[in-house]
C-alpha cells in the first residue's frame, strides 16, 4: 500500500483495472441476486402455506455458474468476458446470436472503476481507501438492483451497515458513537416519514429497504451526515425523477426507486460532507 501511495502512476491504473473487474462481478450480483431471492421466497411461501412442492429449478448462482448470453444461453469465452473491452470489441452484440448486449454491463463496470479510483485518490491506498472503495461498490450494486426491481436486499444493506460500524471501532472515518447514532438516525428518520405518510394516506410511500440503506449510510457518515444525505437525495430525486417521468410520459403517482438517490447523496456526503457543511455555514454567516 505504501508503495502504491508513493507511485500513483502505477497505483491509479491498478485501481482502475480492479474496479473494472469488480464492476463485472457487480453486474452478476445485480442480475442474479434478485432472482435467487425471489426463488427462495417462493419456496418459503409454499412451505408456510403447506402447498405441494413443484418443480422449480434454482436460478444461476452468483459465483459458480459461468456468464452466458441471456438470449441464446451461449456460454461466454474468456475473451468475451473482459470487462468493458469485450463489449466494445463485440460492438454490443452477442458473438453467437448477434442479439444486443445491454449497455448496463459496460456502464456498471466503468462507473465502478471510476469510483474505485476516486476512493484511492481521496483517501489513499491504505485501509481508508479500501473502505471507501468497498462502500462505493455496495452502493453501485444496491442502486442497480433497485433500478431494475425496486428491491434493496437485506443481504447487502445490513452487511454495509455493519461494515461501517466495524470501521468505526478503529476510528477509520469517525468514532463508534457517531457511527451508531448515524445508523439509528438514518433508520428512524425515514421510518418516521413512512409511518406518518401511511397514517395520513393509508399508503406506503417508500419501501423498508430505504430505511436500512440510510441506516447503513449513517454508519459510514455519522450523525452529521444523515440530514445532508436526506436533503441531497431529495433534491437529486426531484430533479432526475421529474425528468424521467416527463420523458416516459408518466404521472406523478408512478412509483420511483429512491435507493439510487440515497446512494448518490450518501457517496457525496461520505467523500465531501464536512466540506459541504463548512461551505454552507460560511454562506449562512455562521462561521
Amino acid at each position: 500500500m505504501a508503495f502504491l501511495d508513493q507511485h500513483p502512476g502505477l497505483g491509479f491504473p491498478v485501481a482502475a483495472g480492479l474496479g473494472l473487474l469488480v464492476g463485472s462481478f457487480l453486474n452478476v450480483v445485480i442480475l442474479r441476486l434478485p432472482r435467487k431471492l425471489e426463488w427462495q421466497w417462493r419456496r418459503e411461501a409454499r412451505d408456510i402455506l403447506e402447498e405441494q412442492d413443484i418443480y422449480d429449478p434454482p436460478p444461476p448462482g452468483i459465483v459458480v455458474e459461468s456468464s452466458h448470453c441471456p438470449h441464446c444461453k451461449h456460454k461466454l469465452s474468456w475473451f468475451e468476458n473482459i470487462p468493458l473491452i469485450s463489449w466494445l470489441a463485440l460492438r454490443g452484440r452477442c458473438r453467437h446470436c448477434k442479439a444486443p448486449i445491454s449497455p448496463q454491463y459496460p456502464l456498471v463496470e466503468l462507473l465502478t472503476s471510476v469510483l474505485v479510483v476516486a476512493s484511492v485518490w481521496r483517501f489513499g491506498f491504505g485501509w481508508q481507501g479500501f473502505g471507501a472503495a468497498l462502500l462505493s461498490c455496495f452502493l453501485v450494486a444496491l442502486s442497480g438492483i433497485d433500478l431494475r426491481t425496486r428491491l434493496l436486499p437485506d443481504q447487502l444493506t445490513l452487511p454495509l451497515m455493519w461494515l461501517g460500524l466495524i470501521a468505526s471501532v478503529e476510528n477509520l472515518y469517525l468514532p463508534p458513537k457517531s457511527a451508531v447514532l448515524g445508523a439509528m438516525a438514518g433508520y428512524i428518520s425515514l421510518w418516521s416519514v413512512w409511518w406518518l405518510f401511511k397514517q395520513l394516506t393509508g399508503k406506503e410511500g417508500m419501501g423498508h429497504g430505504d430505511f436500512k440503506l440510510l441506516a447503513a449510510i449513517g454508519a459510514w457518515t455519522g450523525l452529521k451526515g444523515v440530514l445532508p444525505t436526506i436533503l441531497i437525495s431529495s433534491l437529486v430525486g426531484a430533479i432526475i425523477g421529474s425528468i424521467w417521468l416527463a420523458v416516459k410520459g408518466r404521472d406523478r403517482a408512478t412509483p420511483i426507486p429512491f435507493g439510487p438517490y440515497l446512494a448518490i447523496a450518501g457517496w457525496i456526503v461520505f467523500f465531501w460532507g464536512k466540506d459541504l457543511i463548512d461551505a454552507y455555514l460560511r454562506f449562512a454567516g455562521m462561521r
